[in-house]
């Protein structure tokens, strides 16, 4: 199918709201996940695999925030760029790569962390329960017992950085050098760089069923996460324990918050907007292609958020940045 660059046209809402979102979130994005990196590096000295997963998701986000301004520039100025001006061609290629890259980075090591702390939470359980069946004994005794080992998070981190760019870089390529080449009228921002095309169009819903797939991932994790908690929470008689285990449960619903309101309307809308976007309506088409827009930013919007969750995931960031901010407030 040919693609008409005249057919969407931007409303005031991506030309001005979204330029804005995209710089307002990359600013504390940066600096939190900057930060965030910096204390996981060099202020924690025992690494547990947590650590190892969470270094991981802080660099995916660094790696979305610096694609923040060349989103923005893009809805800026997009539709007055010329296709084969510089700009254009580089703001397609990174903005593409860098966002694509980091969400399916941050979901898959986001579904890794909800495993190791779910085996985590269950094997103290399991050593002490004797009538454990033998496939309890198997699998998380065994297979989910090596998320929470450092150097077995190590390999996985490296596996999915390989796996991902493997994947994502030759279709990047070819949509920007062949496909927005091909089809493309005069204007950057046009239908084809918008909807895809022949390989980038199909490989864009296969990246939508798998950030589903992983986000469902970590939904059920967390889900059995809370519902371990609760059976626990009922058969204990410690106050400690039990005050524990509550602050955890509260812990671990802030996150699936804020991951279902960033990442659900995202893996509902796409399907939807892949099945309506071959339309000759252009009216409609530039209605879909505004949502999907300000659901990406939405999704995207995690990667800043991210350092509320590393508070929430791991008790020594939090107590490691609290000693540098007392430290720092402290009179000399």
């Amino acid at each position: 199918m040919g693609y008409n660059s005249t057919h969407i046209q931007q409303s005031a809402a991506s030309l001005i709201v979204l330029p804005i979102i995209y710089i307002f979130l990359c600013i504390p994005g940066l600096l939190g996940n900057i930060l965030s990196q910096w204390v996981f590096l060099r202020k924690i000295d025992r690494k547990t695999s947590t650590h190892m997963y969470l270094i991981n998701l802080v660099t995916a986000n660094l790696l979305v925030c610096s694609a923040m301004p060349f989103m923005s520039a893009y809805f800026m100025e997009g539709f007055n760029w010329t296709y084969s001006s510089t700009k254009c061609k580089v703001v397609n290629f990174l903005g593409t790569l860098f966002l694509h890259v980091s969400m399916f980075v941050s979901l898959t090591t986001l579904s890794c962390i909800a495993i190791s702390r779910y085996a985590t939470l269950i094997k103290k359980d399991l050593i002490e329960e004797e009538n454990a069946s033998f496939y309890e004994k198997i699998f998380y005794g065994r297979i989910l017992k090596k998320f929470c080992q450092p150097n077995f998070a190590k390999k996985v981190c490296s596996f999915i950085w390989g796996a991902v760019l493997a994947t994502v870089i030759p279709v990047t390529i070819y949509y920007s050098a062949v496909e927005l080449y091909e089809e493309n009228g005069e204007m950057c921002y046009s239908e084809v760089a918008e909807c895809g095309a022949g390989i980038s169009g199909p490989a864009r819903l296969i990246g939508t069923a798998f950030i589903g797939f992983c986000f469902l991932v970590v939904l059920l994790s967390y889900y059995s996460f809370v519902s371990y908690l609760r059976k626990i929470r009922k058969s204990t008689s410690i106050t400690q324990k039990y005050s524990t285990y509550c602050s955890v449960k509260r812990h671990l619903l802030v996150i699936q918050f804020i991951l279902i309101i960033c990442f659900l309307p995202y893996s509902i809308f796409m399907p939807i907007f892949y099945a309506l976007s071959r339309t000759n309506d252009s009216q409609q088409l530039g209605y879909l292609v505004e949502i999907k827009n300000f659901l990406i930013c939405l999704a995207a919007a995690r990667s800043s958020t991210d350092p509320i969750i590393f508070l929430l995931l791991d008790k020594t960031f939090k107590k490691t940045l609290y000693n540098l901010f007392r430290k720092a407030n402290s009179p000399h």
